[in-house]
């Protein structure tokens, strides 16, 4: 694909009956030090070949290095037309691992389902669904040159039906844990684990990446920092299950999420219990994510937690760094929160790159003596499940996600029945002659009474399942005429083939925008008045999604979501020139070699220098940090002088900065300095540019300069100007 080109969606979905997986099983990513730029890194992956880099790297001429890990983000919007257009931006800035969560909502569902219609926790899960996330995956790897892996859920009591699909469609990995079902679904226990038993042979067969669910524990939990040993109990109870099943264990991933978050003292309860999972399990893989529980609406809160997660990903391991975002607080998948939690893990982990060959830790005190008694306390548990006759008698006592910290007891754990729950009394024992004649099946399958070489190879007795022959698989379109993505796309094609946009938050065309408010008053207050104003500026289904008291009366931000009622023709839109900016080390040989000075100044009455001063200055990157050597000659500079001062120091540039606008005094100031350097006869000599707020590179060059600066201008921009220009002029 070219970057410059968008996902067609019709192209996606023809012939998607004929669409075979080109690869299945997961993918690590290529690990070891490598060299970028001027930098040498030792917890990375090798760069991509389209990507989008960190806002910070424009000073590093653009590198975009990757750590280690495979980086996670969650996609569920509930529409697969419009996550697959997320999944190529979250590809882009760095995500390998695409958990598309929401759209497989068979964890509440007694059945696989066909046809898309939206409901019960997402989108239940449909073979064209994930056949066509898959086959748009597969052309987005080609674009940034690196393996992305798929990921769902086999879960509730359609998990081994899901496990089978997933094996057929390439799905690279899944969650699977018997006790998720138990705890959380209330899936009967001999049901559920049987369930896995298959599922995780399934998964086993196809290469999937399993990652548990323990983590459910602590984010359901009162107090979620008292059950780490009970975290420890159910890791060890699934991979060892998975295990023995056959999933490899450089596929079983412990889904490793830190049970407290700040104002907690976060890394003091954290670190131990991290360092203490990594030693009982360290020959299985380790997937680090931010504990939900404490998601709010916010921002900010959610990125710093998120951070103090990657910190501890850093001092010990992640094999998978998931991404967090504050979707779970506003309710809606958001594109930009997805790619901002990327940047966030990507940034935070290649910022603390190696950072333990710099670092160790006490080989005594608190933190050695918190992970031995963490492990302790597990080993405890898992004893006492034992004398209690197993999981399931333990489960029916309520020993699970109770919050004492064990071998205390709060009596609030989940308690189950064993004979109850849903799916109870379904599991029907074997028939002595039983029959499976398909790969991957979970127990004896009965198959050498009819050929005695067909035992590792069931299928043969039949010419081959649907693992070995895709062809054999009944590949259903979907059923409901209203509810189908043929009838989504008819509904917004105009967003798709004309000219016409609009602003959107996780649905093509949603026309949805955000916010920012902030009012000097009381909480209920403001977000009334916020309300209100959705109502003046004519926004419908308006919300507020956010709201933070500043001070009790002084002040409350909200922020607000609504619905615009227009589009917008981008045919029509006057877009300014883009200037294409020299590489900084272009630019710094360039000046090297042509010595080049500058006379500099705020004009006339104008006395804001800050602008000026940020655009000339070494500390904020200025046009000195390239070796341009200028005279400034302060504020309020009368505009003859200017070029006076230029012809007396030899300098081929003047910088004028014009802020007060009052009268057009900007425009007649930037004109009466052209016309000066005419009247003197240096005009074809100096470079004039001038800058302000309310200049504009078109009304600079109406008003006789030669480029106009405006906010948000940095001193790269103005250098590579002058470099460009400054040649021009000595070529001619």
């Amino acid at each position: 694909m070219n970057p410059k080109d968008k996902l067609n969606i019709r192209d996606i979905l023809d012939n998607l009956e004929n669409y075979r997986p080109r690869r299945k099983g997961w993918t690590w990513r290529d690990k070891g030090p490598i060299e970028l730029g001027q930098f040498r890194y030792i917890q990375a992956s090798p760069s991509l070949k389209n990507f989008i880099s960190l806002p910070s790297a424009r000073s590093l001429n653009g590198i975009d290095p990757q750590p280690d890990a495979t980086i996670t983000t969650e996609i569920a919007s509930g529409r697969f037309e419009d996550d697959i257009r997320r999944m190529r931006m979250a590809a882009y800035h760095g995500a390998d691992h695409i958990m598309v969560i929401r759209t497989a909502g068979q964890s509440h569902m007694d059945g696989l389902l066909e046809g898309t219609p939206q409901g019960v926790g997402g989108v239940p899960i449909t073979r064209k669904q994930v056949r066509a996330q898959r086959k748009a995956l597969d052309m987005i790897e080609d674009e940034v040159g690196r393996p992305i892996n798929y990921h769902s859920y086999v879960s509730g009591v359609a998990g081994p039906e899901i496990a089978v699909m997933f094996t057929e469609e390439g799905v690279n990995g899944a969650h699977q844990d018997p006790q998720y079902n138990v705890l959380y679904r209330n899936i009967n226990m001999v049901r559920s684990f049987i369930d896995a038993a298959e599922s995780k042979k399934m998964m086993a067969y196809g290469g999937l990446a399993q990652i548990d669910g323990a983590h459910n524990a602590n984010a359901t939990a009162r107090d979620a920092w008292k059950i780490m040993p009970e975290l420890l109990v159910q890791h060890a109870i699934n991979s060892q299950m998975s295990e023995k099943i056959g999933i490899s264990p450089d596929l079983i991933c412990l889904s490793t999420v830190p049970p407290a978050a700040p104002p907690s003292p976060d890394l003091k309860l954290n670190l131990p219990y991290a360092l203490a999972l990594r030693e009982f399990f360290s020959e299985y893989k380790m997937r680090a994510q931010m504990n939900t529980k404490y998601m709010d609406s916010s921002t900010r809160e959610a990125t710093v937690t998120h951070v103090l997660n990657l910190l501890i990903s850093r001092l010990t391991s992640a094999d998978i760094q998931s991404t967090i975002t504050p979707d779970e607080g506003r309710n809606v998948p958001w594109h930009v929160y997805n790619i901002e939690a990327l940047d966030t893990a990507k940034q935070a982990m290649m910022g603390m790159d190696d950072l333990m060959g710099m670092l160790e830790f006490k080989k005594e005190g608190y933190l050695v003596e918190k992970k031995r008694e963490i492990q302790e306390r597990a080993i405890l548990m898992m004893e006492e499940i034992i004398s209690m006759g197993g999981y399931f008698n333990a489960v029916e006592k309520g020993m699970f996600v109770d919050s004492g910290y064990y071998p205390e007891r709060s009596g609030d754990g989940i308690a189950r029945s064993a004979t109850g729950g849903i799916g109870a009394q379904t599991v029907i024992k074997r028939a002595t002659d039983y029959l499976a004649p398909v790969t991957a099946h979970y127990g004896y399958n009965n198959v050498t009474q009819y050929d005695k070489t067909a035992l590792n190879n069931p299928s043969k007795l039949i010419g081959g399942c649907t693992f070995e022959n895709p062809d054999l698989i009944q590949y259903i379109d979907e059923l409901d005429p209203e509810d189908n993505v043929n009838r989504r796309l008819d509904d917004n094609e105009k967003y798709r083939s004309t000219s016409l946009i609009k602003p959107e938050v996780q649905w093509l065309g949603d026309g949805v925008i955000t916010l920012d408010l902030f009012f000097p008053t009381d909480e209920l207050t403001a977000e009334a008045a916020a309300l209100e104003v959705a109502k003046q500026m004519k926004l419908t289904n308006a919300e507020v999604i956010h709201k933070e008291v500043l001070h009790p009366s002084e002040g409350t931000r909200i922020q607000l979501k609504g619905t615009i009622g227009f589009d917008i023709d981008s045919s029509k839109l006057v877009l300014p020139k883009k200037e294409v900016l020299l590489p900084e080390d272009d630019i710094l040989k360039y000046v090297k070699k042509h010595e080049i000075k500058v006379i500099a100044g705020t004009g006339g009455s104008d006395e804001h220098s800050v602008g000026m001063r940020e655009i000339l200055d070494i500390k904020h990157g200025g046009v000195e940090k390239y070796g341009i050597k200028y005279t400034y000659l302060g504020t309020s500079v009368p505009i003859e002088k200017f070029i006076d001062a230029a012809i007396e120091t030899n300098a081929q540039v003047v910088m004028i900065s014009l802020i007060i606008s009052h009268d057009d005094i900007h425009y007649k100031n930037m004109q009466k300095l052209h016309d000066y350097a005419v009247e003197k006869g240096v005009r074809d000599k100096l470079i004039l540019l001038a800058g302000g707020t309310q200049v504009t590179p078109e009304l600079a060059l109406k008003y006789g300069m030669d480029q106009g600066f405006s906010r948000g201008t940095k001193g790269l921009q103005v250098a590579s100007f002058i470099v460009k220009k400054h040649k021009e002029i000595h070529d001619n």
